[in-house]
C-alpha cells in the first residue's frame, strides 16, 4: 500500500466505512500502518484520530465496533474502503452515520444512541 497523506510525522490514508448490506456511507476516518494491520488481524475497525493523536479502536469506549465484512483498495493504492456491520452508531454524535445532516444544516439521518450516555465527557472523535 503506497504512503497516504503526511500529518506531521504520521503517514496516513483515508478510509472510508460503508455499510456492509446498504452500501450507506457511515464515517470518512484515517490509518496508520498500525491501524490497517490491527483491523486486517482483528476484523475490528481501527483508526489513527488526528484530534487525540492516538490510535484506536471504534467502539472501545461506545461498544460500537465496526465489524469489518471486505477491505477494498483504490486504484492508487492510498485509500481503502471498509465494508462493515456497525454495531449501533458510526457517529460520535449519535447517529448512524457521521453523514447525518445536509449542508442546510437539516437533520436527516436515525439518531441512534446519547453521546453522553455512551462517552461521558470523554468523546470517541
Amino acid at each position: 500500500m503506497k504512503e497516504g497523506k503526511e500529518k506531521g510525522d504520521k503517514k496516513l490514508i483515508d478510509a472510508i466505512v460503508q455499510d456492509y448490506e446498504t452500501d450507506e456511507v457511515l464515517m470518512l476516518a484515517h490509518m496508520d500502518e498500525e491501524a490497517l494491520r490491527l483491523s486486517k488481524e482483528t476484523g475490528i475497525a481501527h483508526y489513527w484520530s488526528r484530534s487525540r493523536k492516538k490510535l484506536w479502536r471504534k467502539g472501545e469506549i461506545s461498544g460500537n465496533e465496526q465489524l469489518i465484512q471486505a477491505i477494498f483498495i483504490d486504484c492508487d493504492e492510498d485509500a481503502v474502503l471498509l465494508k462493515v456491520k456497525q454495531i449501533g452508531g458510526a457517529c460520535h454524535m449519535g447517529y448512524r452515520s457521521c453523514f447525518y445532516r445536509k449542508i442546510t444544516g437539516e437533520i436527516v439521518g436515525e439518531k441512534v444512541f446519547e453521546p453522553e450516555e455512551a462517552y461521558g465527557s470523554e468523546g470517541e472523535k
